[in-house]
């Protein structure tokens, strides 16, 4: 008679597989599937920027012209151009390539910042908690767009930079959810039969805690790039946003706004409506996602 084997330990799934699984059950959110959609519509306009823009983006063509006026060559200028005759349509293109491209940039590494910080602020507890929450205290007590407006004007407008100040500023309200989450699953059984096997604390923070806290942070992720995009509007129209000559769906309105009383309101109201209705996808994708977890 031969022994039998022991029966493996499950090894608890990753926060990507779990946040792929996650999004898999969005069909079960009539609002996450349409915030979704709008989202996977600007993913695919930025991915197809080069294809699917009808003119150069910078190239003066002819300038003031209507919605289904017609440049030199016959072709039809969709959205109308602004003053200086660049297409509309090609730079909310163009400009939607650059605010994902940043707006993920600038939130992932937010992300990476706050969880290291939140989850070494959560299990080890202590001074290290007690430093980490004062330093997050202090960035969270100033107003964020004051904040923001602060650090582009000290380090300048690039987008590197909007990185930084994003991560500067938004990492520590992603430090303290990951620490409240952690604080709460640090005391399961789970953990415990973790430490007894003599896992290292980051393998703990890593494997154990970070993927069962997946919940909350796809969520907040999602708002956040809401956020993010609403900052590199509201920072390109303050002049201290993406450098021009790109497009800049912030720098775009502060360019036309003087033209929204003169009988050429497209100019500005069409890239404040792309924001809008990327920020309105994000919103509404956050929603189906927490519905989805509270299922979960």
């Amino acid at each position: 008679m031969t022994d039998s084997q022991p029966e493996a330990i499950p090894q608890p799934d990753s926060l990507f597989v779990k946040g792929i699984k996650s999004i898999a059950l969005l069909k079960e959110s009539p609002v996450g599937m349409f915030g979704g959609f709008i989202v996977l519509m600007f993913v695919i306009l930025a991915i197809f920027a080069p294809i699917l823009a009808p003119f150069d983006p910078n190239s003066p063509i002819l300038p003031f012209a209507y919605p289904g006026d017609r440049a030199p060559d016959g072709r039809m200028f969709l959205l109308g151009t602004d003053h200086i005759g660049r297409d509309i349509l090609s730079r909310i293109i163009w400009g939607g390539q650059r605010v994902l491209f940043y707006a993920t940039a600038a939130t992932l590494s937010a992300y990476v910042v706050g969880i290291i910080m939140g989850l070494s602020a959560g299990y080890f507890r202590g001074w290290i908690d007690e430093v980490l929450s004062f330093f997050a205290n202090v960035i969270l007590s100033f107003p964020i767009m004051v904040l923001y407006v602060m650090i582009i004007a000290k380090v300048g407008a690039s987008g590197a930079n909007i990185v930084f100040a994003v991560v500067f500023a938004s990492s520590p309200g992603i430090m303290r959810i990951v620490r409240g989450v952690t604080l709460d699953i640090a005391t399961r059984d789970y953990i415990a039969a973790a430490q007894t096997r003599g896992e290292g604390p980051w393998y703990i923070m890593l494997v154990e805690i970070l993927p069962n806290a997946r919940g909350p942070l796809i969520v907040d992720f999602c708002l956040r790039m809401g956020y993010t995009t609403i900052t590199i509007g509201a920072l390109g129209f303050l002049g201290l946003g993406l450098p021009p000559p790109d497009p800049d769906w912030g720098g775009m309105i502060t360019e036309t706004r003087a033209f929204v009383t003169g009988g050429f309101p497209h100019m500005a109201i069409l890239p404040a409506f792309a924001v809008s209705l990327l920020v309105l996808g994000f919103n509404l994708l956050a929603d189906g996602l927490r519905e989805v977890s509270m299922r979960d």
